[in-house]
């Protein structure tokens, strides 16, 4: 199946670019190859919302939630047992009403919206395959129709139901024969999974209405009892059929609770009762696996019931969360857990390795009945996603807190950057960690729509909220109190509020009432300015206290001074043609601001000259989101309705790049105060977005690096604002950073990299980074910083650290406020410190916390690895009270016993990568003691009894953690996975695959010659970035850091297009003979036979085409041997590579230029193969086979032998697969053998650490609406985008970083070299 579905692919590619390989001299009007300069780096999903009934679905190892405009997919990881978030699919333009996945293919998926419209989706794909504009009438429910293949139906509230069959050109939509003109509104209905054309309706009323074919149709049936004779409603919230039967329903209504009803008598059999008379049901699903057993979430608060239909009351009753349930559903095939085993276990009298778990006699039939296997899809009303494990009493998957509606505004917190906070039309703010993007404060909500806040200054941490009718009002965020309300605006909605940051007692708001009004933060008004329509936006000076710009309706921006007494404006800026909504003043230059507006413009006003300055037109639509870099002081990002973000020069008036991943209006941006090049977004589509602008400020970082004079990194405004001038530093940020390491004494040079890294990287680990780099380098451990233990700690640390955690657990009191959202109580503090103490084998204090917890059974279970004497002891303490059956205790038993590898193992097939690590480390300080049971049952465990084995086990769970992040697109937390146990060697690996080369050379500076290696290579890379029009001096001087440099600095020269006079100019820069003297070393060196010299100095000298003969010939003098190897022709084949394109494209050398393409696609395979870039294997091959079929040339090299080393590759990635589903062919012997030959030319690589494939940073996010199709695959691609040489072809950044690196020319055979660096 894979061989198809890549040849599938490689066709794909082939049908795409063919036309490239049939035009031999294609040069002319050529773009340059590009990728986004705005790159995605995190991810705040949209939570699920809360007002439709079908709103989670799911299908086998995926499930699916829909937010108010989009529909998350998640699917499971199954090497690390993970769900992680797959798709984004996002084409409905109003609220999604419903969604359903196909019973019969799980690819398909329907979804139905208040535009009346229903699109039918390929989830692998993530594209539209139907959609159905004109629904007739809002679809409150959807599904498909489980009798019908093709089929889906839906209904707006009074019915008909609908019928769509969408099978290959046939598509109609047809009306159901009875089920129309309904009396009261339908809630939602459901297709009776195995009698045909059986439906069922649940309505508002609380009655049910059932049509079968061949029976009569029951219409308005089975309302509850206590409601006949009135006109009081009680809508059906939830119904499902038993699927043990044909005739049997669950039905629950909002006040009468949940009943099982007969669908043929009409008759209720069961009336569930619930514990308490406020408990009320939204929602319920049956458990597939267990006979007869439904699970309900109630409604007000987070308690998920277990029953039986055998009983009347719950069987099992788990608060899962404080939040009610919103919808539920159970996943007909539970994910499949990823096994694990062990050598040698242990020989225990009565139970062996492979002893089912079996209750003990003692438990009660109600407690057997409490663990039913199953994984339940929960959503609450809070917009909380998670997939709970029912039979392990644990989540598998939470996401705690979202946002469900439009997020209007964004902002990092001034004092505290880590924090960001949110304001959305569902009424609350939430609080953000960026670094975990998990939510840390919610507000209390209920207040309308929230359009705008602002933080407080400094430490005040109070942020100010304006509404759309209950006034502004200042929110107390660690208390989670609102102190203060502003009502001055009377039910008019606040659009805008405004905290002064130069005097923190000043607050504005503005208002659709048309006044702008400046208070003092205890409610005294200071100021009250008049406009003439309503005022959308108002921003304070950062350069002036008394001075407030703002936006109106008619089209206007103000400038007010509050040091008068006077109610009219300074300054009053007409040109808009259409509402202003959003103003910025610039935090750099003084008197300029900006104002965005309806009419889709940018309007940049210089105050001082009282003009505009610049217009920047882009947008489609109306702008919204403005932000002025804090460093730059041109930047300037807008965010429109348009769905895009754009950035701009305004200089000007460039646009310098445009992104669309979010998949809606774009309303709120923010800066990160200490990374000025980390930005968040925030849109309609109820997504946060993190980015990195660093890439736009290129060649500063490398400035940085090769250690340029500080004129070259920070400059003044004036200097930077001049048109056409590099970028220049020039704000708070980095001026503190320069004033620090002018106070250094010694070598500031490694402290200067690591500030100003921090400074350009986004969140996501460089801090923990340097923390590392710093223990490494002998600092003291008294000068790490407070939060150094929230990450990734050097091994030495993680021990004591988490010991010290479990103490702090034990003995802290919940502070008077509470700790946020979700704060756990003295019990689970307990538990956790006891779950640590565990962990670093303290058996005897795991156990007296567990007997204060009431938890008997796990302390005895344990209690003989301290002691049989202690464990008599404690059976003599037991307790009456008796804790829950466990699911297992495999944990404590390995920690008693001594058996590390199989607790690592047990916790590593569990995805715990991070407890594995832990026991890891803590076996190798000695706290794992071999208990006297384990050595009376005469177990043996000397393969781990000695230090070695138990270091070799921590590099191998650490090596796996590495892993798990690195395919989680988080390179430099992988490189810190590594650096915690001194894998200096696979950290740098890390950094250079994740195309984090600024940093990589950074970090290795420091580390010194233990990094050398990798640094040199991070360098070259680096240099190749740096080979365009205006920084080839910058890529010498980076070369020059390399020791051996002299090789790649001819390199650099032979690429530079520079006229004579210039190119001698680099030649004498890096110590080379000048033009005319090549030429003369290249004759001499040719009639001496060297030919790698000869091939060198030609390329310096005036005609470099002389290079190419030779060259080639060699190489392909090489290849018609049979003892050849890639170490023999991968020099000459790259030192060719970078003759100048305008020389490789003369029509004198087309035959050469062809020879080249093929030998280095050639190679390339092969190199690809070496490193174990697999997703560009077959591409390269199909690459060389294509040019040798469609260009004239002569080389060893034939079609059906390519075709014959691809298939042998196949055969053998295919054998070698750890888990594969499908039974693969083994290879054949001539394939085995055509391997070996293979292997025995690719050798080894020479840097180990780079060998598997590329993963850049936001590789794992998928975006909305920016959609691009592989040229490669075929397929879309998912994280950052590379544009090749023609403006249109497009490749994933990973694989067009990977063929750069086996294969330095474009994958559309046109001879240009790639530099997606």
């Amino acid at each position: 199946m894979d061989n198809i579905y890549i040849a599938a692919k490689v066709m794909a590619w082939m049908t795409y670019i063919s036309h490239w390989f049939d035009e031999d001299d294609w040069y002319e009007g050529q773009q340059r190859a590009k990728m986004s300069y705005v790159r995605q780096v995190g991810l705040l999903a949209a939570g699920c919302q809360p007002w439709n009934k079908d709103v989670c679905a799911a299908s086998g190892d995926r499930f699916a939630y829909c937010a108010t405009l989009a529909i998350y997919i998640y699917q499971l990881d199954h090497q690390y047992n993970e769900f992680k978030l797959r798709a984004i699919m996002s084409e409905h333009k109003k609220t999604i009403t419903a969604i359903s996945w196909c019973p019969h293919n799980p690819d398909m998926f329907a979804s139905a919206s208040a535009d009346s419209l229903v699109i039918i989706w390929n989830v692998t794909e993530q594209k539209v395959v139907a959609r159905l504009d004109d629904t007739k009438g809002i679809p409150a429910s959807l599904s498909w129709c489980w009798n019908e293949g093709d089929a889906v139906a839906f209904v707006s509230h009074r019915g008909p139901l609908y019928i769509w069959t969408i099978s290959g050109s046939f598509n109609v939509v047809t009306a159901h024969k009875g089920a129309h003109s309904f009396l009261s509104d339908i809630c939602l209905f459901r297709w009776h999974p195995k009698k045909k054309g059986k439906v069922v309706f649940g309505h508002t009323d609380g009655s049910l209405s059932i049509f079968q074919p061949g029976s009569k149709n029951q219409k308005h049936v089975l309302r509850p009892e206590s409601l006949k004779g009135t006109d009081e409603e009680d809508p059906v919230t939830a119904l499902e059929w038993d699927p043990l039967s044909n005739d049997y329903l669950l039905v629950a209504n909002l006040h009468n609770g949940i009943q099982l009803v007969d669908s043929e008598s009409l008759s209720c059999i069961t009336k569930f009762n619930f514990p308490s008379a406020a408990a009320s049901v939204q929602c319920l699903a049956w458990v597939p696996s267990a006979p007869g057993m439904f699970i309900t979430g109630d409604s007000q608060v987070g308690v998920l019931r277990i029953w039986n239909v055998s009983h009347t009351v719950p069987i099992d009753n788990l608060k899962l969360k404080n939040s009610g349930f919103h919808s539920l559903h159970v996943l007909n095939s539970p994910p499949k857990k990823k096994s694990f085993s062990f050598p040698s276990p242990i020989n225990y009298p009565h139970t062996s390795s492979t002893s089912e778990a079996v209750p003990p006699p003692t438990l009660s039939q109600k407690q057997a009945f409490s663990l039913p296997p199953g994984h339940v899809v929960c959503c609450f009303m809070d917009g909380g996603v998670g997939l709970y494990d029912l039979g392990a009493k644990k989540w598998d998957f939470l996401r705690d807190l979202g946002h469900v509606e439009t997020i209007f505004d964004c902002e990092f917190k001034p004092d505290n950057p880590d924090l960001l906070a949110t304001a959305s039309f569902d009424g609350t703010i939430k609080v953000w960690d960026i670094n975990t993007l998990t939510a840390v404060y919610t507000s209390p909500g209920n207040e309308g729509v929230i359009y705008s806040i602002s933080w407080a200054p400094g430490d005040l941490n109070c942020i100010a909220g304006a509404t759309s009718r209950n006034g502004g009002f200042i929110w107390d965020v660690p208390r989670g109190k609102i102190i203060t309300r502003f009502s001055e605006h009377g039910k008019n909605g606040i659009f805008c509020i405004a905290w002064s940051h130069k005097d923190s007692k000043r607050i504005a708001t503005c208002s659709d009432d048309g006044f702008c009004i400046i208070r003092t933060i205890d409610g005294k008004v200071l100021h009250k300015y008049k406009h003439p329509a309503a005022v959308f936006g108002c921003d304070w000076s950062q350069n002036n206290k008394d001075m407030i710009a703002t936006g109106c309706e008619d089209k206007n921006v103000r400038v007010y001074y509050l040091a008068t007494s006077s109610d009219q404006p300074l300054k009053v800026f007409t040109g808009h043609t259409a509402k202003v909504f959003r103003v910025r003043w610039s935090p750099l230059r003084e008197g300029i601001l900006c104002s965005g507006s309806d009419d889709g413009t940018v309007r940049i006003w210089d105050y001082t000259q009282d003009a505009c300055i610049n217009i920047l037109s882009g947008h489609r639509a109306p702008v919204r989101g403005l932000m002025w870099n804090p460093e730059i002081p041109y930047l300037l990002v807008s965010g429109s309705w348009d769905y895009s973000i754009q950035v701009w020069d305004t200089r000007d008036g460039t646009c310098l790049d445009s992104v669309y991943d979010h998949g809606a209006d774009v309303y709120g941006l923010t800066c990160h105060p200490s990374r000025p090049f980390t930005m968040a977004s925030c849109s309609r589509d109820s997504t946060v977005r993190l980015w990195s602008l660093a890439p736009l400020i290129n060649p500063l970082p490398i400035n940085i690096l090769a250690d340029r004079c500080w004129d070259e990194v920070i400059g003044n405004i004036d200097r930077a604002v001049e048109s056409g001038a590099p970028p220049l530093l020039c704000g708070k940020v980095s001026r503190d950073i320069k004033q620090e390491v002018e106070k250094m004494i010694g070598d500031p040079r490694g402290e200067k990299l690591r500030w100003f890294s921090e400074c350009f990287s986004p969140p996501g680990g460089s801090k923990n980074l340097w923390d590392l780099v710093a223990v490494i380098k002998g600092q003291d451990d008294s000068l790490l910083p407070q939060n150094y233990c929230k990450g990734i700690m050097h091994i030495k640390h993680l021990v004591r650290f988490r010991m010290s955690e479990a103490h702090e657990l034990t003995a802290v009191k919940m502070s008077k406020f509470g700790g946020g959202i979700g704060a756990p109580s003295k019990k689970e503090r307990l538990k956790e410190a006891a779950e640590i103490h565990l962990r670093l084998g303290q058996i005897q204090r795991y156990c007296e916390l567990m007997v204060e917890l009431g938890e008997w059974d796990k302390a005895l279970s344990v209690a003989p690895g301290v002691s049989m004497k202690y464990w008599r002891k404690l059976m003599q303490r037991r307790a009456d009270q008796l804790i829950q059956e466990e699911n297992d205790d495999v944990i404590p038993y390995c920690i008693a016993t001594g058996d590390v590898k199989k607790l690592v193992a047990f916790f590593t097939s569990r995805g715990q990568l991070k407890e594995a690590l832990l026991v890891a480390q803590a076996a190798c300080e000695g706290n794992m003691q071999m208990s006297p049971l384990s050595t009376m049952s005469g177990s043996s465990n000397s393969d781990l009894n000695n230090a070695d084995d138990y270091n070799g086990l921590l590099q191998k769970v650490n090596e796996e953690l590495a892993e798990w992040y690195f395919q989680d697109g988080h390179a430099v937390l992988a490189a810190c996975c590594h650096l915690a146990v001194e894998n200096i060697e696979l950290a740098m690996a890390n950094l250079i695959r994740g195309n984090e080369l600024e940093l990589a050379i950074s970090v290795g500076t420091v580390l010194g010659e233990s990094a050398a290696q990798a640094t040199h290579y991070a360098l070259e890379l680096l240099a190749r970035k740096c080979m365009t029009v205006t920084t080839w001096d910058l890529a010498a001087d980076l070369l020059m850091m390399i020791p051996d440099n002299k090789l790649q600095l001819i390199k650099l020269c032979a690429f530079y297009p520079g006229c004579t006079a210039e190119r001698n100019d680099l030649h004498e820069k890096c110590n080379l003979p000048n033009v005319e003297e090549c030429m003369r070393l290249a004759e001499t060196t040719e009639a001496d036979g060297d030919i790698f010299e000869t091939i060198k100095y030609y390329l310096l000298s005036s005609e470099p085409e002389k290079a190419l003969p030779l060259g080639i010939q060699y190489v392909k003098e090489q290849l018609c041997g049979s003892d050849w190897t890639l170490d023999s022709v991968c020099p000459y084949l790259d030192l060719l590579s970078y003759i100048r394109t305008e020389q490789l494209m003369l029509n004198n050398c087309t035959q050469f230029r062809n020879e080249l393409l093929i030998l280095c696609g050639y190679i390339g395979a092969l190199l690809a193969i070496r490193r174990q870039y697999n997703s560009i294997v077959p591409a390269l091959y199909e690459y060389t086979s294509q040019l040798l079929k469609r260009r004239k040339v002569s080389v060893p090299l034939e079609i059906e032998q390519l075709s014959e080393e691809l298939g042998a590759w196949r055969a053998f990635t295919q054998s070698t697969k750890p888990t594969n589903e499908l039974p693969c062919t083994p290879p054949s012997e001539s394939q085995k053998k055509l391997y070996s030959i293979l292997v025995s030319r690719m050798q080894e690589e020479p840097l180990k650490g780079m060998i598997g494939p590329d993963y850049v940073t936001g590789s794992n996010l998928p975006s909305h609406s920016d959609v691009h199709i592989s040229c490669l695959t075929g397929l879309r691609i998912q994280g950052p985008v590379f544009f090749l040489e023609d403006g249109k072809s497009a490749i994933s950044l990973n694989d067009a970083l990977m063929w750069a690196k086996v294969n330095p020319f474009s994958p559309l055979g046109t001879g240009v070299r790639l530099n997606p660096f």
